[in-house]
């Protein structure tokens, strides 16, 4: 079975998905943190985001592996390296989008998503899984939240990561993802009509998780 889960940042999907994985036993990929790794690598290689046929290049030569973690956060890989808190970092969070709606290298990291998904049963969170990447999926699911919760959510991350930033600037970053995401030309941020919509304002993580099993089972 294949699972979308799909929403804007700062909404929960995520975390609810990765929980959700390990209650079901099944697989979790989170496409988001293929796309800041990617970007990881271009500001490591001092490659201007906006230079898309360098970063086409980059994505069709780099090698991200995703490792599920049982009693902990998935661990991400670049290159052989485990990359999991510097793709966490501001400076990824403020470039990510502009390096997610490059259409040729949306392309390239689909087709990884799908040979990863097509390996078993697993759950996958992001923008476009139930409209693009998986549009079959037996369940879909799309998360929301208000912005002003959305906006606390990250700050807080942000916080326990250890980051100083205010909740002004992260409410600014993620208005501008928003835009980047629901306007980019290829596969833009939007809820599958067969999508089960759950706003997450005024949940818990595990009321939220415990919905979701409901609509699977």
């Amino acid at each position: 079975m294949i699972i979308a889960v799909d929403g804007p940042a700062g909404a929960g999907k995520s975390t609810v998905a990765k929980i959700l994985a390990k209650r079901l036993g099944f697989l979790y990929i989170d496409t988001g943190a293929m796309y800041r790794a990617l970007t990881l690598k271009a500001l490591e290689s001092n490659i201007p985001v906006s230079d898309e046929q360098k970063i086409l290049e980059l994505a069709c030569s780099v090698k991200i592996d995703l490792r599920n973690n049982p009693d902990g956060p998935i661990s991400v890989f670049l290159d052989g390296r485990d990359v999991s808190l510097d793709i966490r970092r501001g400076q990824i969070t403020q470039f990510v989008s502009e390096v997610a709606k490059i259409k040729e290298v949306r392309q390239v990291l689909v087709k990884l998503q799908r040979e990863l998904g097509l390996k078993g049963d697993c759950v996958l969170d992001g923008r476009d899984i139930g409209t693009v990447v998986f549009p079959d999926a037996e369940k879909k699911f799309y998360i929301d939240a208000s912005p002003e919760e959305r906006t606390m959510r990250r700050f807080k991350e942000l916080e326990g990561l250890g980051q100083n930033v205010s909740v002004a600037d992260v409410a600014g970053d993620l208005s501008n993802r928003d835009k980047i995401d629901s306007t980019r030309e290829a596969s833009p941020l939007r809820k599958a009509p067969d999508a089960i919509y759950i706003d997450t304002t005024n949940f818990s993580i595990e009321q939220v998780v415990d919905k979701m099993l409901d609509y699977i089972k």
